[in-house]
């Protein structure tokens, strides 16, 4: 069942990761958009990220999972970003994707079904 998802970004200046190989390099809502949907549709990021574990194969393979079928929509608001992602994907793996691509810079405003 699919999950709908709103997601703010407060100042998309400052949604970066804490590693630049896997954050967001955006300027606006829709390449934010685009850039999350493209992480949660594909395993790309997630290997990035578990390549460079210290033990790569200790990693919770759940994290990896995706959904070909995600969506991701962005409207820009003033200097914040509203995001509104649509997937089949748990919670934790969408907070663990945007952990990576934004760091602390994002928010979960709430959560409904699609």
């Amino acid at each position: 069942m699919a999950t709908r998802y709103y997601i703010t970004l407060p100042d998309g200046t400052r949604a970066r990761g804490t590693e630049p190989a896997l954050s967001f390099t955006a300027q606006g809502a829709d390449g934010f958009a685009e850039q999350l949907e493209q992480a949660l549709r594909s395993d790309g990021l997630f290997e990035r990220w578990r390549a460079r574990q210290d033990d790569p194969d200790a990693v919770d393979p759940a994290l990896g999972a995706t959904d070909p079928a995600a969506t991701v929509t962005g409207q820009q608001r003033d200097l914040h970003i509203n995001l509104v992602v649509i997937s089949s994907l748990p919670g934790t793996v969408l907070k663990h994707r945007l952990r990576m691509l934004a760091g602390s810079g994002w928010e979960l405003r709430d959560v409904t079904a699609a």
